[in-house]
């Protein structure tokens, strides 16, 4: 857990160093593959899922030693009404590995991060080949509890 923490935070401040010299560039602040997107109850959900080898590769740099969590998935929620960002709330994603084995992890609010957009993430270890389960459940700040599910198979290199 410890170096799962260090390891988030040095790897979120070399991506905000990284963002700063791509002077604002939308499309890399909003980095990763959506893997998903459907609108709950009211909200939209979009997922993605950022590769963090290739991500340090681009930065060039390697992973450091002994990290096993091989992808950032982060969620984004939006008012699907008016498009507002809503980024107050708690947000567990559990994952189904190929193996049927599970990971479960409270995602960290991303507001205020710089280049991390308005939304929610977490690393995991999607290194298995295969399709994982990824289940969502989320409270905003409206007190309702919603989820969402989907399928997703990363492409390992």
């Amino acid at each position: 857990m410890k170096r799962t923490a260090i390891f988030f935070m040095v790897w979120t401040f070399a991506f905000m160093m990284t963002t700063a010299s791509f002077a604002m560039d939308h499309e890399k602040m909003t980095m990763g593959n959506t893997a998903h997107e459907e609108v709950v109850e009211g909200v939209k959900a979009t997922f993605k899922v950022l590769s963090m080898k290739e991500r340090m590769k681009e930065m060039n740099m390697e992973m450091p030693r002994g990290v096993k969590e091989t992808h950032h998935i982060m969620v984004e929620f939006k008012d699907a009404r008016t498009g507002n960002s809503l980024t107050e709330g708690e947000v567990t994603i559990k994952i189904q590995n190929p193996d049927k084995s599970t990971q479960t992890k409270e995602l960290m609010a991303m507001k205020g991060m710089a280049g991390m957009g308005a939304g929610f993430g977490a690393d995991f270890d999607l290194a298995q080949k295969g399709k994982y389960g990824i289940m969502t459940k989320f409270k905003l700040k409206d007190g309702k509890i919603r989820s969402s599910k989907f399928w997703y198979e990363p492409k390992l290199r």
